[in-house]
């Protein structure tokens, strides 16, 4: 086992530790069912803090030729499936988590360097002799190897969308990534090499003016779940029974947590249905991660309409949302329907897709969305006018 290549299990073992796990192994269902199929080039985006890791790291465990876990997963849904022992442990796994990366990496620029010559180094462990010294670029690596011997590879990139959002700026080393995922997942000779792509982070992928340069994955969002809508937070089904077994009001939880309706569940946020559930305490969970840096300058931007959307969803209303221009960047933002978009995308804003309307989500939202505004109007952020 190596650090990307073919991981052990030890990392989704501790999401089996913990005192409470929602068993969300049912998502290996859709994706043992698209492998070696088109479909299987998969981009979940979703907020923070909805559990975006421990699906990776169910995935590496699953899939990993590096581990056993079957005895990790007898006892979780995807055991009854029939597709259970015919995939689990069976593959080549690359799992990446690019945020990580970017401390040892010395950088963001250094990022797609450091991702090739690590693992080319650790896929030579496992094929000396299809991998020689002149091979330096990770595509042709996996290339090389599945023309000697069929192998197919199941590539997993957490928090893939971290130099997008982080690197807004920075044109040079968003082109050099954009450029790395394109010649690892673009064009006919990937198809050969990869079994399952599998791409998680909070942005969809990256739109270009003319095409996008990842239009061979199929995006499961917060605008559109799909098949994976019940694995993108707790479903309502799922809460009930931690309400009964923690002794919590559930019509006080669905208020401070419910809102996002993904397809025909309602859909709440993991980590605070968790952190409610051990503490016992109503109140807003996401002031404990660093969106307080992201939210505040997204709504003090002056855009016609936004001060005033913000204020009647504020106030209990909805307010129509066009969300097809967003070019899924943290920079190229047109007008307010674009903010709104990201908004929705951060999980700060919810999507009636029917009524094509925005609206914020339950009082943990609105909860932090006064104290951004407080914030505003006491000076912290001297642009906005008062409200």
């Amino acid at each position: 086992m190596g650090m990307f290549v073919n991981p052990d299990n030890s990392a989704f073992q501790v999401a089996l530790n913990s005192e409470i796990y929602v068993d969300k192994t049912g998502m290996l269902e859709y994706t043992n069912k698209v492998i070696n199929t088109l479909q299987g080039y998969i981009c979940n985006s979703r907020p923070r803090r909805f559990g975006k890791s421990v699906t990776a790291n169910m995935l590496a465990a699953y899939y990993s030729k590096g581990c056993d876990s079957r005895e990790m997963f007898s006892t979780l849904k995807i055991s009854e499936s029939i597709g259970f022992e015919k995939n689990i442990n069976k593959y080549d796994v690359i799992h990446i988590d690019i945020q990580w990366c970017i401390e040892p990496a010395g950088g963001s620029e250094n990022v797609v360097s450091y991702i090739t010559e690590k693992t080319i180094c650790e896929l030579r462990e496992y094929y000396p002799n299809e991998l020689s010294e002149k091979i330096k670029s990770l595509p042709e690596a996996l290339s090389v190897i599945n023309s000697m011997n069929g192998t197919k590879f199941i590539i997993i990139i957490d928090e893939w969308d971290i130099i997008i959002r982080d690197k807004a700026n920075n044109k040079k080393v968003q082109e050099e990534y954009i450029n790395f995922l394109r010649a690892m997942f673009k064009g006919v000779e990937p198809t050969k090499y990869i079994g399952l792509a599998y791409l998680t982070g909070i942005l969809p992928i990256k739109k270009l003016k003319t095409q996008s340069a990842l239009n061979n994955f199929k995006q499961y969002t917060m605008l559109n779940p799909g098949p994976l809508a019940e694995y993108i937070g707790f479903t309502e089904e799922e809460v009930k029974k931690l309400c009964d077994r923690y002794e919590r009001d559930f019509h006080k939880v669905k208020k401070w947590y419910d809102g996002y309706q993904l397809g025909k569940y309602h859909i709440y946020n993991p980590n605070a249905v968790v952190s409610l559930m051990m503490e016992g305490e109503f109140r807003s969970y996401w002031s404990e991660t660093d969106s307080y840096r992201i939210i505040v300058p997204l709504i003090n931007m002056d855009f016609d309409g936004l001060k005033s959307a913000i204020i009647e969803m504020l106030a209990g209303g909805s307010v129509e949302t066009d969300v097809t221009s967003f070019q899924n960047d943290t920079v190229n933002f047109e007008d307010k329907d674009d903010i709104l978009t990201y908004l929705i995308h951060l999980g700060y804003l919810a999507y009636d897709q029917k009524k094509e309307m925005a609206f914020v989500p339950n009082e943990e939202i609105r909860e932090e969305l006064f104290r951004y505004s407080k914030a505003i109007q006491r000076g912290y952020i001297t642009r906005w006018n008062k409200l």
